[in-house]
């Protein structure tokens, strides 16, 4: 098998703090687990309802017990600086993203900004190989 799909949040509803979906780890049911796999593709369907916003963020742990959070880089004047990842939202849609991957673990939170009332977000990912 070349990729599995995994549900990590079903639809609902969004609180104001981080919630941290399902862990795909070496123990998910399905066919490969993170470290047989070296991409990861998130799916977001996300419904803004009264929220300023919607965020996500992707964490990683090579022992189920220490998560790193996704860094992103931007590079320049020939130096490169690291910053905490956020995926950020501000409107109802379907989104894709992909992650380069090599970790035992994988932990994907989200959370609304605002007033929670009417939104929603569920959230898939899909591990592969390339």
């Amino acid at each position: 098998m070349s990729y599995t799909l995994y549900n990590v949040r079903s639809a609902a509803i969004l609180t104001s703090s981080y919630v941290a979906g399902t862990v795909i780890g070496p123990t998910s049911e399905g066919g490969l687990t993170p470290s047989q796999g070296n991409q990861l593709i998130v799916y977001v369907s996300f419904t803004i309802g009264s929220l300023t916003s919607g965020e996500l963020k992707v964490e990683f742990s090579n022992d189920g017990s220490t998560y790193y959070q996704q860094t992103f880089t931007s590079v320049s004047g020939g130096t490169s600086t690291a910053t905490i990842g956020n995926y950020t939202w501000t409107a109802t849609g379907n989104y894709r993203f992909e992650i380069p991957i090599k970790d035992a673990y994988i932990k994907i939170s989200v959370k609304g900004t605002g007033s929670v009332t009417s939104s929603s977000m569920t959230v898939d990912a899909i591990l592969g190989v390339v």
